[in-house]
């Protein structure tokens, strides 16, 4: 969140200031905006008629320096270098520090071997001061650094501007992502009506069977008690249980 706010009020003193500058001003103030340590947001500055106006003039690269600044990378700038003004090394730094938030937003687990070439970092001490010093000290990115498995696990990312027509995409993913989610719910509500009505099902046939029996043992018990029988009893699980009364009869003793 600091760094949100941060960013809010650099963004709009740079802003200010590019209201009322033209031309070699605004080329200026281009060159001031991305070598400063702590602004990592230019899409403001983007869609200012001053430095829009940059365009077809003497000062046009500076506008397309903004632009990579805005949503570029440190290898595209070294695959157009030719065609963009020369980087001061507030401005290198800027645009690596960046190149880390656009990797960082990709994956969870960011490779050594993919950062040193990225970046253009000749070693592993290189890249782990950059990362600490320069990208998790100024809050851009957090994370943990594993030097056994030669990666760098991303735990949180600024993120960067919105290049032209990602804003579309981000809005059509979220709605089909909620057209799935409401399908998904209206599944699990069938399925719950269903579960509900199997359970009533299952009430119902246990209730008869249940009546059943006791109409059984009911029927048992009256008829045995007709025959004469008695102690007719049932058990917990409904089972029969019955103690017949034996006459006592007395046999005739032999004579001697």
């Amino acid at each position: 969140m600091e760094v949100e706010i941060k960013q809010a009020e650099l963004v709009e003193q740079f802003v200010v200031l590019a209201r009322s500058a033209r031309g070699r001003a605004a080329a200026e103030l281009i060159t001031h905006a991305t070598s400063h340590p702590s602004l990592f947001a230019f899409s403001e500055l983007l869609s200012l008629p001053h430095i829009l106006e940059l365009q077809g003039t003497e000062h046009a690269g500076s506008l397309e320096l903004l632009r990579l600044f805005a949503h570029g990378t440190w290898t595209e700038y070294k695959n157009n270098i030719h065609e963009l003004p020369p980087l001061q090394p507030q401005q290198e730094l800027k645009l690596k520090q960046l190149t880390v938030m656009t990797l960082a937003e990709t994956a969870k687990v960011l490779q050594y071997d993919l950062l040193m070439q990225q970046l253009d970092v000749s070693n592993v001490r290189e890249l782990e001061d950059l990362l600490i010093n320069d990208c998790m000290y100024a809050g851009i990115v957090r994370g943990k650094l594993d030097q056994r498995r030669r990666c760098f696990e991303v735990q949180f990312a600024a993120g960067r501007d919105l290049r032209p027509g990602q804003l579309e995409n981000m809005i059509s993913t979220l709605a089909t992502w909620l057209g799935n989610t409401e399908n998904l719910l209206l599944t699990i509500q069938e399925k719950i009506k269903w579960a509900d009505s199997m359970s009533d099902i299952d009430r119902k046939h246990k209730k008869e069977v249940e009546d059943k029996a006791e109409e059984l043992r009911k029927s048992i018990k009256a008829e045995m008690e007709l025959r004469g029988q008695q102690d007719v009893g049932y058990t917990e699980s409904g089972a029969l249980v019955m103690d017949y009364v034996e006459e006592d009869r007395s046999r005739p003793k032999r004579r001697r």
